[in-house]
């Protein structure tokens, strides 16, 4: 390796997306520090056999000042990858890793006046109210978040904000009205906000990528609060049926961990997307219910699993519609190569190879319903 390789910090490096990009820097010959506490929510078995041995590895927290200094020492790029995610009832803790844990590393590198060149920060759809709608009437609308009250009528559509009409979905662009209506949600807009900010101020290049639903090989197994598809795997591994919210229809933009990853690289050497937010995506939307049964399709499980369960349970804040309008990351070179299906098929291969597979959403289904985070429909 050359000693004149860029050299770069990949925050959250032993995580899906983190693990991906250390990888491919490595491959693409530069010179890699991956930071990550592993955290047991998501390494419930400690440091992961897939820590690409080509790179150094720090354990530590991204909250602890020592540990951040220490970690940007000589770095020329940080991926900040690592958050706290998903529905977790842990206000402070997201508060605290997220926002707080991002500012302090953007104020340490000011205060030590650190050879920083770049940092690319991953955001996240959360980070929009409601997807995008066309109104009969109206056209392109940017309807808010859909209230409590109609969706305990079990009215799941998204509607005109001007006129009430059940609106069709579109795809979202970055104009789109932030606020974030989960605490992740917002957190991930203090992060974007905070780093495009914070570059704008000191002169330093700063792009934040806002990820679709992002899966692959080395999604948590233990996680039961985030990742759509590992949480439906490990149900269906045990013999138990996916839990849809809603009733099932509401759509996301699935993109696979290789694609996310390449879309750091790509933010990291070219110029076109510095100082902006930046979907990333597929730019196709699938029915929550299409990719259970597509799971259900792949590991051709016993036929005592009727299909999914539906109980009429929601969760107030989340979007029904989002499809991401890729066309930014598009016009400088982004080009998603992993489709949908091929992607489902090779993270099933790679779950299939995972020792003692546990349903861990059934306990943690309950606690989120004691705590107020899943509401079910009014009888």
């Amino acid at each position: 390796m050359s000693e004149n390789a860029k050299r770069a910090l990949v925050t959250g490096g032993a995580g899906l997306i983190g693990s991906h990009v250390v990888d491919l820097l490595v491959r693409e010959g530069w010179r890699v520090r991956a930071l990550d506490n592993l955290e047991r929510q998501t390494h419930r078995r400690g440091k992961p056999a897939w820590i690409n041995g080509k790179a150094e590895f720090v354990e530590g927290d991204l909250r602890d000042r020592d540990t951040i200094i220490a970690a940007l020492d000589q770095i020329d790029v940080v991926f900040h990858q690592a958050a706290y995610g998903g529905y977790m009832p842990e206000i402070t803790k997201f508060v605290h890793v997220n926002s707080l844990g991002t500012a302090q590393m953007l104020e340490v590198i000011r205060e030590q006046n650190l050879p920083v060149q770049k940092i690319i920060v991953a955001s996240s759809q959360a980070v929009y109210s409601e997807g995008a709608g066309d109104c009969p009437k109206h056209g392109l609308v940017f309807p808010p978040v859909r209230p409590v009250e109609q969706l305990r009528q079990g009215d799941w559509q998204v509607h005109c904000p001007m006129c009430g009409a059940v609106t069709k979905s579109v795809p979202t662009a970055e104009n789109a009205p932030v606020g974030g209506e989960t605490v992740y949600g917002l957190t991930k807009v203090d992060q974007e906000r905070l780093v495009l900010l914070w570059g704008k101020q000191v002169g330093i290049p700063t792009v934040a990528l806002r990820y679709s639903c992002t899966f692959g090989p080395r999604q948590s197994i233990f996680n039961p609060y985030t990742g759509v598809i590992a949480i439906f795997c490990t149900r269906l591994l045990n013999n138990l049926p996916p839990v849809l919210y809603e009733d099932g229809e509401q759509t996301r933009d699935f993109s696979f961990v290789e694609d996310i990853a390449y879309a750091n690289l790509l933010a990291a050497e070219t110029d076109k997307l510095d100082g902006l937010p930046v979907n990333i995506g597929s730019g196709h939307g699938t029915p929550i219910r299409e990719i259970a049964e597509q799971l259900s399709n792949v590991l051709k499980l016993d036929t005592a699993i009727a299909g999914p369960e539906i109980n009429g349970e929601f969760r107030p804040g989340e979007m029904r519609h989002l499809t991401s309008d890729t066309r930014l990351a598009r016009s400088a070179g982004y080009k998603p190569t992993v489709d949908l299906s091929d992607g489902i098929a090779r993270y099933i291969d790679w779950i299939r190879t995972q020792s003692d597979i546990r349903d861990y959403f059934s306990e943690a289904s309950e606690i989120l319903k004691e705590k107020g985070i899943v509401h079910r429909v009014a009888r």
